[in-house]
């Protein structure tokens, strides 16, 4: 997969908002999960995480879907059910303050079962 990453970079895409072409400054958080769903220049991904509630001592499993810019030169590496990177930057629309970075692994068999 790595080596995908490396072709891709190498790539020379018109894209403005690329992390790795553009003039799009990638710094913040990052996270990683499962493409859900794929529009033509952004992905949803969701995640779970581990919520404390205080009040009754307790932790909530929770999930967390978050939308982000799909540079010009991943859009063919990145399919739905994908495991991918993405970081923050700044913010981009009403709803999209990320960006994606890069490809971790391709769709699992677990992803297919649970739907």
């Amino acid at each position: 997969m790595k080596t995908e990453n490396k072709e891709n970079k190498n790539e020379e895409c018109k894209d403005r908002q690329c992390p790795f072409h553009g003039e799009l400054a990638a710094r913040g958080r990052k996270f990683e999960g499962y493409v859900i769903k794929k529009f033509p220049r952004r992905v949803v991904i969701t995640f779970d995480r581990v919520v404390k509630i205080k009040k009754y001592e307790r932790y909530l499993n929770t999930k967390t879907k978050l939308h982000a810019r799909l540079p010009d030169c991943l859009v063919s590496t990145i399919n739905v059910g994908d495991y991918i990177e993405i970081q923050e930057c700044r913010p981009l629309s009403k709803i999209i303050h990320h960006v994606v970075m890069k490809k971790i692994h391709d769709k699992d068999m677990n992803m297919e079962e649970q739907k």
